[in-house]
């Protein structure tokens, strides 16, 4: 039976009009950006909101709320965590992260929060809402749950992101333009353990075959900084550092496909001679130079110029690559509403689309 999934982008929109009264708990396996979706929905949502992040694995009773005698009513009162921002009026948005690998008392405790939207015997403002986040059971990280909770709330597995959306993701979010080159080559490395032929996947987490550094969405966004400073850094050190990000496999595929950027023509020399220079055979150098002007393009001049190089490709897929580069980026889908030479070549290869 395959397993129903929801997509990240689908997550925003469901989280605030279920998570007030119904609390998400979102599955996926690691690194796939369930922690994000509080950021995103900071971005959706504005400032109405009070966004609470509660890193369930590492805390305690005292963190969440305590009990302090009062002497003149000789009884005990609670006292919620500042964590929770209660002195706010705001209504919040709250994140339980890794909400199953929480020990089982503080489980009883975000339980109450996650279905009467109290955190001890103190209720959150009007309208706020909860969510949670996990691993996948079958990830063998340890996550579970209490049996009498699962069926108060909503689990729900997020699908893993594509090569093709982490692609659209990763542009719009300054991941270095080899590092999503290299995706766009090896797209299988997005790929998940749960799909159909994967066994001999090098690069995925794979529950069967324990390794702590693996490509994932996470992982490869924190790479660009080794890639970003690999002249510092020198080709061994970058090597052995994609390794620990990204595991063995993928290192030495990254690296290998890294040298062919000192091969290649300078941006600048491109947008002086785009008729002119010479154009490189192997499909990985060209993809490199399109993911690197999709980064650099700033002016509609500067985007007529690369056109004319990008025209010279004996391919009109791999034209139609850049093309959809840069119509899903987010600066440069300003720069193709008003280009003749984009609005040209669109036409001539409506085919494509």
């Amino acid at each position: 039976m395959n397993l129903v999934s929801v997509s990240i982008n689908e997550l925003r929109k469901l989280i605030p009009v279920i998570g007030k009264t119904l609390t998400p708990v979102i599955q996926s396996e690691p690194g796939c950006g369930k922690t994000s979706l509080l950021s995103m929905l900071e971005e959706d949502l504005g400032d109405g909101y009070d966004y609470i992040y509660v890193d369930c694995p590492v805390k305690d009773m005292s963190d969440i709320a305590m009990t302090i005698p009062n002497h003149e009513t000789k009884s005990l009162e609670s006292y919620v965590g500042s964590l929770f921002k209660l002195s706010s009026p705001k209504p919040k948005v709250i994140l339980l992260d890794e909400f199953m690998k929480s020990p089982k008392l503080l489980q009883v405790i975000f339980t109450r929060l996650m279905l009467e939207r109290c955190v001890g015997d103190t209720p959150l403002p009007k309208g706020s809402i909860v969510f949670a986040t996990s691993n996948n059971a079958s990830d063998g990280v340890g996550d579970s749950m209490l049996a009498h909770a699962g069926n108060r709330v909503c689990i729900m597995r997020m699908e893993k992101p594509n090569a093709d959306s982490w692609l659209k993701w990763a542009g719009d979010n300054g991941v270095h333009s080899l590092i999503r080159a290299w995706v766009h080559m090896f797209p299988r490395c997005l790929n998940s353990y749960l799909d159909d032929g994967q066994t001999d996947n090098p690069y995925i987490f794979n529950p069967s075959k324990p390794m702590l550094s693996f490509v994932s969405p996470r992982s490869l966004a924190k790479s660009s900084v080794i890639v970003d400073n690999k002249e510092i850094l020198g080709e061994n050190a970058t090597l052995v550092a994609l390794a620990g990000t990204l595991g063995q496999s993928c290192a030495g595929d990254m690296s290998a496909f890294l040298q062919i950027e000192k091969s290649l023509p300078k941006f600048e020399s491109i947008l002086e001679k785009p008729t002119e220079i010479a154009m490189p055979t192997e499909v990985s150098a060209l993809l490199m130079l399109m993911f690197q002007a999709t980064d650099a393009l700033k002016t509609q001049d500067e985007l007529s110029k690369f056109m004319k190089f990008v025209n010279r490709m004996e391919s009109s897929e791999l034209q139609a690559v850049f093309f959809t580069m840069m119509v899903r980026h987010k600066n440069g889908m300003k720069l193709v509403r008003n280009n003749s030479e984009i609005s040209k070549w669109a036409v001539d290869n409506h085919v494509l689309f």
